[in-house]
């Protein structure tokens, strides 16, 4: 009973330590993903700013704006993919960290009932045992 103890106190430190580096993994995919929303608005923020103005009437800076804003928009393509993969990784690093939440819980739930097994043998064995007290005064 002993050794099944201590295999138990092992198997909750190990998925108390894959319960931490999930949730490190979910959180650092979580700022991916902010990073990468941060990015996709700024890209969004340069195409609005590059838009053609009336003022402008050299046909240069309409190419040149022209090709920034097809520039713009390829990394505009490119960020929305990274944001649907950072979404993606952030789905499974959350389902990750609910698996390991359960496999803890589980084993949390295995030692009570080691526990409490070994309440019960305990409470069984002292109602087992004879008194131990003796009547220090005879009959007065």
């Amino acid at each position: 009973m002993a050794k099944r103890g201590q295999s138990l106190d092992r198997i909750l430190r190990v998925r108390t330590l894959q319960l931490g580096l999930v949730r490190a993994a979910e959180v650092q995919a979580q700022e991916k993903l902010a990073s990468e929303d941060a990015l996709r608005l700024r890209i969004a923020q340069l195409a609005e700013n590059v838009a053609p103005q009336q003022s402008a009437a050299e046909a240069f800076s309409f190419i040149a704006a022209a090709h920034f804003r097809d520039r713009l928009s390829q990394s505009a393509a490119a960020a929305d993919g990274r944001m649907a993969v950072a979404t993606r990784n952030l789905e499974r690093a959350s389902e990750a960290t609910r698996e390991a939440r359960r496999d803890q819980s589980a084993v949390e739930k295995l030692i009570a009932r080691d526990d409490q097994a070994a309440v019960v043998k305990a409470m069984r064995a002292l109602e087992e045992t004879p008194p131990a007290r003796k009547n220090r005064h005879g009959p007065c």
